[in-house]
């Protein structure tokens, strides 16, 4: 499989490790440095894109991707308020875009005993819910998109809760995201619901960025020939 990298910082490094290891083939690696050499790249020469780029480049990638026939897996956070375009552009073109806020196979476990206990706890209105985050310092937006699937798995899923805030609230419709910034954490993610008597929380903390990276390989190797507008649900169907 031949594998087009838009984004060559640690992910894009980790994402190239484990490809080559699996036999597959790096035909370029696009980052700031090199943007203009993207125009080289289209459907006949790239079975697939890998985007983990920046917030501020992610749209103008996929873009390129959909127009020229490159089957795009995206996994940059930051830029969701322009994904609906994205998500037309590749109806449009027939074109083939698989976006998730995270690749781990864990953290994909993990959204789904979210959603559950979302739902076991509606009726319980005693316990207040809240979600922390923890990531390294280098990432530059707050909260994770991790966090927010997080909080929108909760939000479907319990209708106590309406919306998501990274605001102190005292509203009980209110999910608060808490986000912390430490150095050389990979991600740790915990869901607690909070009541006078006791707490429940469950909680993912990954090791590596293997596991994200490992995630993002397994899809590309997934999606060969599928069309459309595809995420983590398609791919683990759980």
């Amino acid at each position: 499989m031949k594998i087009l990298l838009l984004g060559y910082g640690k992910m894009g490094k980790a994402i190239e490790a484990i490809a080559v290891k699996k036999g597959h083939e790096i035909v370029g690696k696009i980052n700031n440095d090199n943007i203009a050499d993207l125009e080289d790249y289209n459907g006949s020469n790239t079975d697939v894109a890998i985007e983990f780029s920046q917030p501020g480049a992610a749209y103008d990638n996929l873009e390129y991707c959909l127009e020229n026939d490159i089957p795009v897996i995206c996994g940059t956070t930051g830029w969701l308020d322009n994904k609906p375009e994205i998500e037309r552009l590749c109806e449009s073109n027939k074109g083939t875009f698989f976006y998730a806020s995270n690749y781990s196979i864990g953290v994909n476990i993990f959204f789904k005993v979210n959603e559950y206990l979302a739902e076991l706890m509606e009726e319980y209105s005693e316990y207040n819910v809240g979600i922390e985050e923890i990531h390294h310092t280098e990432k530059k937006d707050i909260p994770s998109g991790t966090a927010i699937s997080i909080a929108e798995g909760i939000i479907a899923n319990n209708d106590k809760v309406k919306a998501w805030t990274l605001d102190e609230s005292e509203n009980e419709s209110e999910v608060k995201i808490n986000s912390i910034r430490k150095d050389k954490v990979p991600g740790t993610h915990t869901v607690t619901y909070k009541s006078a008597i006791d707490n429940i929380e469950i909680k993912h903390t990954a090791h590596s960025r293997e596991g994200f990276a490992l995630g993002a390989v397994l899809v590309a190797e997934w999606i060969k020939d599928k069309k459309g507008v595809l995420s983590m649900d398609d791919f683990l169907d759980i």
